[in-house]
């Protein structure tokens, strides 16, 4: 039952926010009583925690099995994009948001151990880039590497974002683009477009 409430919460965190979905709402989706969940969860938070962390370990996986299939840099980037995108269930709600608005602490822990994977995996793609003629040699990679990261946790501000028209998937699409077209020699910009056009 555990394991249930756990996928179940998850699924409605991503596709509502965290801050939006009550225990009630959770527990009428599953049918069962709030003691039941209550019986293996002591509280909203204690849920939410161990949902970001399910989430989190979860992406980590993917993306780990998306590496371990050898594409070429530019290649292995735009798959762990669909891969991060899919988890993007209802392209108007940001749970990240509400996470970090609602469940700073959660947020802040679960933020810091999302750097440190981002680094390695973004720095080891980067260097791999640079050394298969991807990536221009004269890249700084420690600031390519740390520019990226801090767009991609900057790209799910809300507050940054809230004028324009896209959606949380479209912002990530355009950020990745910008940041690949920003450090592509010819051989990867060329690489680049024929992977878009096949999108």
């Amino acid at each position: 039952m555990k394991i249930d409430i756990l996928h179940k919460a998850a699924d409605m965190f991503l596709e509502y926010g965290f801050k939006s979905v009550t225990m009630d709402d959770l527990a009428a989706e599953m049918r069962v009583s709030k003691k039941t969940i209550y019986e293996h969860y002591n509280n909203k938070s204690d849920l939410v925690e161990a949902v970001a962390q399910h989430i989190k370990n979860q992406i980590n996986d993917e993306i780990h099995q998306v590496i371990a299939q050898n594409f070429d840099p530019i290649q292995e980037m735009i798959e762990i994009k669909n891969t991060v995108m899919r988890r993007l269930k209802n392209e108007k709600a940001s749970p990240q948001f509400q996470l970090q608005k609602y469940y700073p602490k959660i947020h802040e822990k679960l933020k810091n151990s999302h750097i440190c994977t981002m680094d390695k995996c973004c720095t080891e793609n980067v260097e791999r880039g640079v050394k298969d003629g991807f990536y221009r040699g004269d890249l700084n990679i420690v600031f390519v590497v740390r520019a990226y990261i801090s767009g991609m946790l900057n790209i799910k501000n809300e507050d940054l974002f809230k004028s324009t028209d896209l959606n949380p998937k479209q912002l990530y699409e355009e950020f990745l683009i910008y940041h690949l077209r920003s450090i592509t020699t010819l051989k990867g910009k060329n690489r680049l477009d024929a992977l878009l056009n096949t999108h």
